[in-house]
């Protein structure tokens, strides 16, 4: 097997920079990393960020671009430059993985899709619950038509952030929403498709004098039930709650705590219920332990290699992406 040799431009404060280039370190069969450029000053800014990448090259941004060799890279930048790194990118032929949302701006990701629609290249981002076992077998039971029509999903993501993120979270439209949001919108779009109606209901709490909206909520109508996202900042022991609840007309799943973590690791915990008796409790189980970026970022490797089909084609992106700004209140 082929080593995809890569770099990542950017990393940032709140996401998963170091974190996925830590999972490149560790896949050292599959990935060859060439170096990495920091364009937004984030030596000086991000200090403690950047001491993780030590140990390799550090180039400027044009020598990453115009480097041949490079296919593939990792987008890590800000939330707000994400697209604008991607989309350069994009121009020099670069396969793609990128943190996610992408930036806010509509015509910059419509642009993005555009160019890597164009290129023929890999365009993978960051949800890693695609990527988590439980999620995956549910899928595929929705797919099988096991769980029967889908009437609701429901899906929550809270946590409770320090005043500095929350405060952060303004350079969004639809705070929380946007920020960890967009995971849960990804999962209720790849279920259940366009909804009828978005209904946005993010507010800010004003806990510690925060004016960002870091409580986020959307309702998503469908035609034979609604399903919704919540995703706050502001809530404590919030992490454990974090769930997906997907109920059919021939069973319920439920998939909570969503994510435990052990020693760098996590599980997942799963209820799955198909008697229609009132008090069944359902069959319970407990997810492998599993590292939350590996297989995410060994998946884009296969595809950036050829083996691997991406399910999750370009224009997928961008009609969620477009859900996700619906549910931060954007009129589109």
């Amino acid at each position: 097997m082929r080593k995809v040799r890569i770099a990542q431009i950017g990393v940032n404060e709140n996401s998963h920079s170091f974190q996925v280039f830590k999972s490149l370190k560790r896949q050292d069969d599959i990935f060859e990393i060439v170096g990495f450029a920091l364009p937004e000053n984030e030596r000086t800014r991000l200090p403690g960020v950047v001491k993780n990448l030590a140990g390799y090259p550090e180039m400027t941004l044009e020598e990453l671009l115009g480097d041949p060799t490079i296919e593939a890279v990792t987008v890590e930048t800000d939330e707000v430059y994400l697209t604008k790194y991607a989309r350069l990118a994009a121009d020099h032929g670069k396969h793609i993985h990128m943190e996610k949302p992408g930036s806010p701006s509509l015509p910059d990701f419509e642009k993005l899709i555009e160019t890597v629609k164009e290129k023929n290249l890999i365009f993978h981002t960051g949800y890693m619950y695609r990527y988590n076992p439980f999620v995956v077998e549910l899928m595929n039971k929705i797919e099988a038509g096991e769980l029967g029509d889908i009437i609701s999903v429901e899906a929550q993501m809270n946590c409770l952030h320090p005043p500095k993120v929350r405060r952060w979270l303004k350079n969004f439209p639809g705070g929380m929403m946007f920020f960890l949001g967009c995971h849960l919108i990804d999962l209720i779009y790849r279920i259940q498709g366009e909804p009828k109606r978005i209904i946005p209901l993010n507010k800010c709490s004003h806990m510690d004098g925060v004016t960002a909206k870091d409580f986020g909520m959307a309702v998503f109508e469908y035609e034979n039930g609604v399903s919704f996202a919540k995703t706050s900042a502001v809530e404590t022991g919030g992490f454990l709650r974090r769930q997906l609840v997907v109920s059919g007309t021939k069973g319920t799943v439920e998939l909570k705590p969503f994510e435990v973590c052990v020693d760098g690791l996590q599980y997942t915990d799963r209820t799955e219920c198909f008697d229609p008796g009132w008090h069944t409790p359902g069959e319970t189980s407990r997810s492998p332990m599993h590292d939350r970026y590996d297989t995410m970022m060994a998946s884009y490797a296969a595809m950036v290699r050829g083996d691997k089909k991406n399910p999750f084609t370009p224009d997928y992106e961008l009609a969620m992406f477009k859900a996700l700004l619906r549910a931060c209140g954007e009129e589109l």
